[in-house]
C-alpha cells in the first residue's frame, strides 16, 4: 500500500502454517482500500453487460418457453426441483477451479473463475502477453444433498490484475482454509485458500484469498459493489506514476508471491514463454507446484515442465522485493515435449510420478526421481485435458478431434504402462472435447465439448482388464445440451421444437453481436435424479444420435461451447459439478443419482468430527467443581 508517496512493507510473518507452508505464503495481507470509482475498474471487467438469451428445458417438467437475459455478475434462483443455477460472468470462461474445504465444515462453497474481457478475442501462443483482466470469486452457498440451495450465486470480490489471460488457476488441495470467524491480528484476516494463476505474460502468482466476510467488512458504506481490488507487484511512488492512473496506485493488492522460469542471473521472462498449466502436489504439506510452458521458438527448448519449491530458504531460490513480496525461481526443470505443454496432472497416490500431455500429440508419465526420460510415451491424439483419479493406474484423456481417426474420437482411459492394457474407450463424441474432470468420490468423470453437451461416464474397475466390460453406453448419460436456436422477431413466441442446431440451414454468424442478435441459447437438462430407464429416455436418445450421425457447423462462432467442466472435489459437496463455456454463463448441476447413504453417512460422520474439534469451549454455568479424579485403590 501506498500513502503519500512512502512505501510502507508488508509486515513480515515468521513461523510455519498449519498444512507446513511459511506464514509470508499463506499469510493474506488485505491492508488496503478497494476501487472505489467504476472508471477506475472498467478497463479490467468483461465488455459484455448482458448475457446472451436463454431458455432451460428439464426433461420430465413442463416447458415454460421463458426467456432469460441477466446481467453481468448476476445469477437466477435455482430450481426449486432440480437445483440447477445459472449465472453470467460476462465473457467466455477460460479457467475455473472449486475452493477446497475440509471434511465436515458444512460451509459456503465458492469457485474462482477467468473470463475472457472480450467475446470475439483470441491470442497466440507463440508470443507472450499482457493487459487487463480480473480474477473473479464466486459464492454458491451450502451445497447440501437434503435440499435446494437457498441462495443464489453471487459474485463477492474480483482481483484486476495486468498479466493477460489467465490459462489456468488451482487451488492449494488442502490445509490453506481457514474457519471465517479466526481472530487474526490485524492487518491479517481468515484465510479461504491459496490459489495459483497461470498467466500468458510467463508468471506464477500466488495469492491467499482472505474469506469474503471478512474482507467485505472493512470496506467503508459507499464502496463500489461489487468490490475490485487492484494487483501491484512493484512499488513505485505517487510522482512516477502516470496521471491516469493515479487514483490506482492509492489502493493496490499485492500477491504473496511471483513464481518466474529461470535464475537470478537470468531471468527474462520473454524466454520462458506463457504458463499454460499448473498443477499442485497432491499429497501434503503440499510444497511443491509444477507448471507447463511453451515459448514457441523453434530454436530454443523452451517446451518444459518445471517445480517450485514454495517454503525454500535458498537465496538462489527465494528473493524478497522491496515491497515485501517474493519472487521465486524454480529448482527443477526439464524438457518435457517438442510442443506446448497443456495440462499436467500429478499421481495422488504417490507424488514422485506425474504425467503430462503436449502439442506434439504424446502423453508422458514421468518418474521425477529420473526426469531424463519418460517412463512411458504415447503418441495418440491432441489431447486437451487429463484426469488421473485417485485408484486408477492411468489417466483418462479428452481429445482434439483434429487428429482422430473416424470413430475414434472422444475420451480413453489410457494405462500408464504398469499393467499394460489397451486403451479403453470411454466415450465417443463428435467434436473436441475442450475439459475433462474426475471425481474421487464418484469414480465418474464429466466432459464438455464443442457441440455443447456435457455428459458423465461411470468408470469400471480400472484394475482389471476393461476390454472385459460389456455395454459400455450404459456406463455414460448426459447432463445438459446447449443448442444454438434462430429466432425470429418475437423470440418470446418461438417454439422450441422448430428449430434446432443441426437444421438443413445451420447459423453462420461468425462474431458474438451477429450470433446473439439473431439466435439464442436452449439448455435441455436431464433429470438426474434418478436413471430407471435410462436408455429409453430422450437425452440418452439424444445423445446417442449425436455420437453417430450429427453434423458440425464450424464456420461460425460456437457459442454454445462448454470449455471448462469441474467436480467438486469436497466432501460437503461432492455430487454438485460446476460447467461453463463461450457464453459466460455458468451452471451449476447436482447429479443427485450418483449419491449414496454411504456417503451421506461420511457426510454425517465428518460434521461430527469437524465439531468436535473446533466447537468452542462453552463457559461454566453454577458454582465450579474440581474435575473428577481417578485412582488405584491398593490391594487389601
Amino acid at each position: 500500500m501506498k500513502v503519500n508517496g512512502e512505501v510502507k512493507q508488508k509486515p513480515h510473518c515468521r513461523g510455519v502454517a498449519p498444512n507446513g507452508l511459511p506464514n509470508h505464503i499463506m499469510a493474506p495481507v488485505w491492508k488496503c482500500l478497494h476501487l472505489t470509482k467504476n472508471l477506475e475498474a472498467a478497463p479490467y471487467l468483461p465488455q459484455e453487460e448482458k448475457s446472451p438469451l436463454f431458455s432451460v428445458q428439464r426433461e420430465g417438467l413442463p416447458e415454460d418457453g421463458t426467456l432469460y437475459r441477466i446481467n453481468r455478475f448476476s445469477s437466477i434462483t435455482a430450481h426449486p426441483e432440480r437445483w440447477d443455477v445459472s449465472f453470467f460472468t460476462g465473457g467466455p470462461l477460460w479457467a475455473l477451479d472449486w475452493c477446497p474445504v475440509p471434511e465436515g465444515a458444512a460451509a459456503s462453497q465458492y469457485v474462482a473463475l477467468f473470463s475472457s474481457p472480450d467475446m470475439n478475442e483470441t491470442h497466440p501462443l507463440s508470443q507472450l502477453h499482457s493487459g487487463p483482466g480480473l480474477l473473479q470469486l464466486w459464492g454458491l452457498g451450502t451445497l447440501q444433498q437434503e435440499s435446494c440451495p437457498g441462495n443464489r450465486a453471487h459474485f463477492v470480490y474480483g482481483i484486476a490484475c495486468d498479466h493477460g489471460c489467465i490459462w489456468d488457476l488451482k487451488f492449494c488441495p488442502s490445509g490453506a482454509w481457514e474457519l471465517p470467524g479466526t481472530p487474526r491480528k490485524a492487518p491479517l484476516l481468515p484465510r479461504l485458500g491459496l490459489l495459483a494463476l497461470a498467466c500468458s505474460d510467463g508468471k506464477v502468482l500466488l495469492f491467499s484469498l482472505p474469506h469474503p466476510e471478512a474482507l467485505l467488512a472493512q470496506q467503508p458504506p459507499d464502496a463500489m459493489k461489487p468490490a475490485i481490488y487492484k494487483v501491484s507487484e512493484e512499488p513505485a511512488t505517487l510522482a512516477e506514476a502516470p496521471s491516469s492512473r493515479a487514483s490506482l496506485t492509492d489502493s493496490t493488492v499485492q500477491c504473496v508471491a511471483t513464481l518466474q522460469v529461470g535464475s537470478m542471473q537470468a531471468s527474462d521472462p520473454s524466454e520462458c514463454g506463457q504458463c499454460l498449466s499448473l498443477a499442485w502436489m497432491p499429497t501434503r504439506p503440499h510444497h511443491h507446484l509444477a507448471a507447463g510452458y511453451y515459448n514457441g521458438k523453434q530454436n530454443k527448448t523452451k517446451r518444459m515442465v518445471v517445480f517450485w519449491n514454495l517454503p525454500t530458504n535458498s537465496p538462489l531460490q527465494r528473493i524478497r522485493l522491496s515491497d515485501g513480496s517474493l519472487k521465486l525461481y524454480p529448482f527443477q526443470c526439464f524438457l518435457a515435449h517438442d510442443q506446448a505443454v497443456r495440462t499436467l496432472q500429478w499421481c495422488k497416490a504417490n507424488s514422485h510420478f506425474l504425467v503430462s500431455a503436449g502439442s506434439d500429440r504424446k502423453i508422458k508419465f514421468w518418474d521425477l526421481r529420473r526426469p531424463y526420460e519418460p517412463i512411458n510415451s504415447i503418441k495418440r491424439f491432441l489431447s486437451t485435458e487429463l484426469a488421473w483419479l485417485l485408484p486408477y493406474n492411468g489417466v483418462t484423456v479428452a481429445q482434439d478431434n483434429c487428429y482422430a481417426s473416424y470413430g475414434l474420437c472422444g475420451i480413453h482411459y489410457i494405462d500408464a504402462g504398469y499393467l499394460g492394457f489397451k486403451a479403453y474407450f470411454t466415450a465417443p463424441r463428435k467434436g473436441t472435447v475442450w475439459s475433462l474432470s474426475g471425481s474421487d468420490w464418484l469414480g465418474t468423470i464429466a466432459a464438455g465439448d464443442i457441440s455443447g453437451e456435457l455428459i458423465a461416464a461411470i468408470l469400471p474397475d480400472m484394475a482389471l482388464n476393461p476390454i472385459n466390460v460389456k455395454r459400455p453406453i450404459e456406463r455414460r448419460f448426459p447432463i445438459y445440451k446447449a443448442d444454438l436456436m434462430p429466432y425470429q422477431d418475437s423470440p418470446e413466441g418461438q417454439d422450441h421444437s422448430s428449430a434446432s442446431s443441426g437444421a438443413p440451414n445451420p447459423p453462420k454468424a461468425r462474431t458474438y453481436a451477429e450470433t446473439v442478435n439473431h439466435h439464442y441459447l436452449l439448455f435441455q437438462d436431464t433429470d438426474l435424479g434418478s436413471f430407471h430407464d435410462l436408455l429409453h429416455r430422450e437425452p440418452m436418445l439424444r445423445m446417442q444420435e449425436g455420437e453417430g450421425h450429427s453434423q458440425l457447423c464450424l464456420d461460425r462462432l460456437q457459442l454454445e461451447a462448454i470449455h471448462k467442466v469441474r467436480f467438486s472435489p469436497n466432501l460437503d459437496s461432492y455430487g454438485w459439478l460446476v460447467s461453463g463455456g463461450q457464453s459466460g454463463l455458468v451452471r451449476i448441476h447436482f447429479v443427485r443419482g450418483l449419491t449414496s447413504p454411504l456417503g451421506h453417512r461420511m457426510q454425517l460422520e465428518s460434521r461430527a468430527h469437524f465439531n468436535a474439534m473446533f466447537q468452542p469451549a462453552s463457559p461454566t454455568r453454577g458454582p465450579g467443581f474440581s474435575p473428577t479424579s481417578h485412582r488405584l485403590l491398593p490391594s487389601p
